[in-house]
């Protein structure tokens, strides 16, 4: 076997299972429910057969496969035997979490050499990474909450943060259509879209550019908990004032970029567009614009963010008793921290999906860049 086929990985991962071997049992006697022999058996033979295996010449699929199912194969056996057993989890029991995690790190190694035929395989083992990059993080958090009996206020388990969601989905839908739906969309709407327009009419006058580019460095710089209460007395409690402070947090980023973007054509390129005889907006909109719209979707990346933050943030200091600031804040107060974390996941996947809709338009609108020809 050369060295370049080799694994550390699987090596040192056998080396952990053996240590694991020597220092059993996975929990002690005095716990509530110690796993048979015949589990600790198949746990031990599935991580260490699956790095032995990878050590044999073979495809790089076939390699991934093997360490796939070892490693999450056993994450899941050590996973179901921590029932009964919170906070008693032994020196064993880490020591082959470790080993699975070694393996869960070659196979990702593996998946990212693996060369496709195809677009479809190739976007599909793309996302396998992060997946199973946040699948492992998902993993060790409970591992370390439950296996080592960390305290359920200081932080819940992702299990416990689950079963929270699937018994609040009436609640979590109303908080998200109350934030999202109604403050977040309507504020990203309204904030990019003026300061588009703005930018354009900057463009066009020279010393509203000159005069509101400085302006807009000042208010970005505005604190959101200072903004945030003065928009709620403006335009009262319900979600029109968490909108006014998307606007705010949104409009100057897009107009920043947008004015950086419509300047980044080459000098030839507008050149020849005069020597076409083109007019000013025959320019903008032929050249200019395509030419910003790198600029433009990155303000528009980064906005999808901050609209969900300034969101949150801004029912802090008022809001009608729905709404996801308003949940955290309310449920924090009564130590439910299980239900404060759903509300973070649940606001992490929309905004997820919030940049993923955004990221695709860019590819389909830019398809044409170095940027993303290249990825």
């Amino acid at each position: 076997m050369s060295m370049k086929s080799a694994s550390w990985q699987a090596i040192v991962a056998l080396l952990l299972t053996v240590a694991a071997a020597a220092t059993l049992p996975l929990f002690p006697a005095a716990s509530g429910r110690v796993p048979s022999s015949g589990m600790t058996a198949i746990l031990f033979i599935l991580i260490a057969a699956s790095a032995l295996i990878s050590l044999l010449p073979q495809s790089k699929t076939s390699r991934a496969t093997v360490l796939f199912i070892g490693a999450h194969g056993g994450a899941w056996l050590l996973l179901s035997s921590l029932a009964g057993n919170e906070g008693f989890a032994a020196k064993p029991f880490f020591l082959l979490m470790a080993a699975c995690w070694l393996l869960a790190w070659r196979t990702v190694s593996e998946i990212v050499e693996i060369k496709t035929s195809s677009r479809a395989d190739d976007t599909a083992l793309r996302l396998l990474v992060p997946a199973i990059f946040g699948a492992w993080i998902l993993i060790l958090w409970e591992t370390a909450t439950r296996g080592a009996g960390i305290p359920f206020v200081l932080l819940p388990p992702p299990s416990a943060i689950a079963a929270r969601i699937v018994g609040s989905l009436p609640i979590l839908r109303d908080d998200v259509r109350q934030t999202i739906f109604k403050a977040v969309l309507a504020g990203y709407v309204i904030g990019c879209g003026a300061g588009f327009a703005v930018a354009i009419l900057a463009d066009r006058v020279a010393f509203l550019r000159r005069g509101l580019l400085p302006i807009g460095n000042m208010v970005s710089a505005l604190p959101m908990i200072g903004v945030a209460p003065i928009m709620v007395m403006w335009f009262g409690f319900d979600w029109q004032s968490k909108a006014a402070v998307v606007v705010i947090m949104t409009f100057f980023p897009m107009l920043v970029n947008t004015v950086a973007g419509l300047a980044a054509s080459g000098p030839m390129e507008r050149d020849l567009m005069q020597t076409y005889a083109s007019s000013y907006w025959q320019t903008l909109l032929k050249l200019r614009l395509p030419a910003a719209m790198p600029f433009i979707f990155n303000a528009l990346k980064i906005n999808s963010t901050l609209a969900l933050i300034g969101a949150i943030v801004a029912e802090f200091f008022g809001t009608p008793i729905v709404g996801m600031g308003f949940r955290i804040s309310t449920e924090i107060g009564r130590m439910n921290v299980d239900m404060v974390w759903a509300e973070i996941a649940v606001a992490a996947l929309a905004g997820s999906i919030f940049y993923g809709v955004v990221a695709l338009a860019e590819r389909a609108v830019t398809f044409w860049h170095p940027s993303i020809r290249g990825g």
